[in-house]
Protein backbone atom coordinates (compact mmCIF):
# COMPACT_ATOMS: atom_id res chain seq x y z
CA UNK A 1 0.00 0.00 0.00
CA UNK A 2 1.45 3.37 -0.91
CA UNK A 3 1.82 6.18 1.62
CA UNK A 4 -1.14 8.17 0.21
CA UNK A 5 -3.57 5.28 0.64
CA UNK A 6 -2.17 4.46 4.08
CA UNK A 7 -2.60 8.02 5.32
CA UNK A 8 -6.16 8.04 3.93
CA UNK A 9 -7.01 4.83 5.78
CA UNK A 10 -5.47 6.16 9.00
CA UNK A 11 -7.41 9.39 8.59
CA UNK A 12 -10.70 7.50 8.27
CA UNK A 13 -9.93 5.40 11.35
CA UNK A 14 -9.16 8.56 13.32
CA UNK A 15 -12.44 10.18 12.25
CA UNK A 16 -14.47 7.10 13.15
CA UNK A 17 -12.78 6.78 16.56
CA UNK A 18 -13.47 10.44 17.28
CA UNK A 19 -17.15 9.97 16.46
CA UNK A 20 -17.41 6.98 18.78
CA UNK A 21 -15.75 8.88 21.62
CA UNK A 22 -18.01 11.90 21.06
CA UNK A 23 -21.03 9.96 22.36
CA UNK A 24 -22.10 11.61 25.59
CA UNK A 25 -21.24 10.27 29.00
CA UNK A 26 -23.83 9.93 31.76
CA UNK A 27 -22.34 12.76 33.82
CA UNK A 28 -22.36 15.16 30.87
CA UNK A 29 -26.17 15.11 30.76
CA UNK A 30 -27.48 13.60 34.00
CA UNK A 31 -26.82 14.31 37.67
CA UNK A 32 -26.10 11.37 39.98
CA UNK A 33 -27.08 13.69 42.86
CA UNK A 34 -30.60 14.17 41.42
CA UNK A 35 -32.24 10.76 41.74
CA UNK A 36 -35.88 10.65 40.63
CA UNK A 37 -38.70 8.25 41.44
CA UNK A 38 -41.59 8.76 39.07
CA UNK A 39 -44.97 7.12 38.73
CA UNK A 40 -47.09 7.73 35.67
CA UNK A 41 -48.67 6.44 32.49
CA UNK A 42 -46.73 5.65 29.35
CA UNK A 43 -47.66 7.86 26.41
CA UNK A 44 -45.08 6.40 24.01
CA UNK A 45 -42.15 3.97 23.85
CA UNK A 46 -39.51 4.39 21.14
CA UNK A 47 -37.22 1.39 20.67
CA UNK A 48 -34.21 2.93 18.93
CA UNK A 49 -30.43 3.24 18.90
CA UNK A 50 -28.24 4.48 20.46
CA UNK A 51 -30.91 5.00 23.16
CA UNK A 52 -34.54 4.06 23.51
CA UNK A 53 -36.99 6.48 25.08
CA UNK A 54 -40.06 6.13 27.29
CA UNK A 55 -42.44 9.08 27.51
CA UNK A 56 -44.38 9.13 30.77
CA UNK A 57 -47.18 11.42 31.97
CA UNK A 58 -46.48 12.16 35.63
CA UNK A 59 -49.01 14.06 37.74
CA UNK A 60 -47.66 16.26 40.52
CA UNK A 61 -49.91 18.65 42.47
CA UNK A 62 -52.63 18.39 39.82
CA UNK A 63 -50.30 19.23 36.94
CA UNK A 64 -49.34 16.59 34.35
CA UNK A 65 -45.81 16.72 32.96
CA UNK A 66 -44.62 14.44 30.14
CA UNK A 67 -41.16 13.12 31.07
CA UNK A 68 -38.66 11.93 28.44
CA UNK A 69 -36.84 8.92 29.89
CA UNK A 70 -33.63 7.67 28.30
CA UNK A 71 -32.84 3.96 28.44
CA UNK A 72 -30.27 1.73 26.79
CA UNK A 73 -30.36 0.80 23.11
CA UNK A 74 -33.13 -1.41 21.78
CA UNK A 75 -30.87 -4.48 21.54
CA UNK A 76 -29.62 -3.97 25.10
CA UNK A 77 -33.20 -3.78 26.37
CA UNK A 78 -34.16 -6.97 24.54
CA UNK A 79 -31.16 -8.76 26.10
CA UNK A 80 -32.47 -7.63 29.52
CA UNK A 81 -35.89 -9.17 28.86
CA UNK A 82 -37.82 -6.24 27.39
CA UNK A 83 -40.31 -6.76 24.56
CA UNK A 84 -41.61 -4.06 22.21
CA UNK A 85 -45.11 -4.92 23.42
CA UNK A 86 -44.32 -4.36 27.14
CA UNK A 87 -45.22 -0.67 27.24
CA UNK A 88 -48.39 0.20 25.35
CA UNK A 89 -49.81 3.67 25.96
CA UNK A 90 -51.59 3.80 29.31
CA UNK A 91 -49.27 1.33 31.08
CA UNK A 92 -48.58 2.50 34.64
CA UNK A 93 -44.90 2.44 35.62
CA UNK A 94 -42.76 3.26 38.62
CA UNK A 95 -39.43 4.58 37.34
CA UNK A 96 -36.11 5.00 39.13
CA UNK A 97 -33.42 7.13 37.53
CA UNK A 98 -31.55 10.42 37.51
CA UNK A 99 -32.72 13.82 36.31
CA UNK A 100 -31.04 15.83 33.59
CA UNK A 101 -28.51 18.42 34.75
CA UNK A 102 -30.51 21.18 33.05
CA UNK A 103 -33.52 20.54 35.32
CA UNK A 104 -35.93 19.60 32.53
CA UNK A 105 -38.37 16.69 32.72
CA UNK A 106 -35.75 14.38 31.27
CA UNK A 107 -34.11 11.49 33.07
CA UNK A 108 -31.83 8.51 32.56
CA UNK A 109 -33.58 5.35 33.74
CA UNK A 110 -32.13 2.70 36.02
CA UNK A 111 -35.23 0.47 36.15
CA UNK A 112 -38.98 0.38 35.64
CA UNK A 113 -41.41 -1.53 37.85
CA UNK A 114 -44.91 -2.57 36.83
CA UNK A 115 -47.85 -2.52 39.30
CA UNK A 116 -47.60 -6.34 39.58
CA UNK A 117 -43.99 -6.01 40.82
CA UNK A 118 -42.25 -7.07 37.59
CA UNK A 119 -39.03 -5.07 37.29
CA UNK A 120 -36.96 -4.43 34.17
CA UNK A 121 -33.52 -2.85 34.14
CA UNK A 122 -33.03 -0.12 31.56
CA UNK A 123 -29.33 -0.34 30.72
CA UNK A 124 -28.50 3.03 32.24
CA UNK A 125 -25.28 4.70 31.14
CA UNK A 126 -24.62 5.48 34.83
CA UNK A 127 -21.72 3.18 35.70
CA UNK A 128 -23.02 2.66 39.27
CA UNK A 129 -26.55 1.64 38.15
CA UNK A 130 -27.66 -1.98 38.51
CA UNK A 131 -27.28 -3.69 35.13
CA UNK A 132 -29.15 -6.98 35.63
Amino acid sequence: MNITKLSGVLGMITLMAGTALAHHSFTAEFDVNKPVKLTGKVTEMKFSNPHSWIYLDVETNGKVVNWALETGAANALIRRGWKKTDLPAGTVLHVDGWQARNGTATANVSSVTFPDGKRLFAGSSNESAPQQ
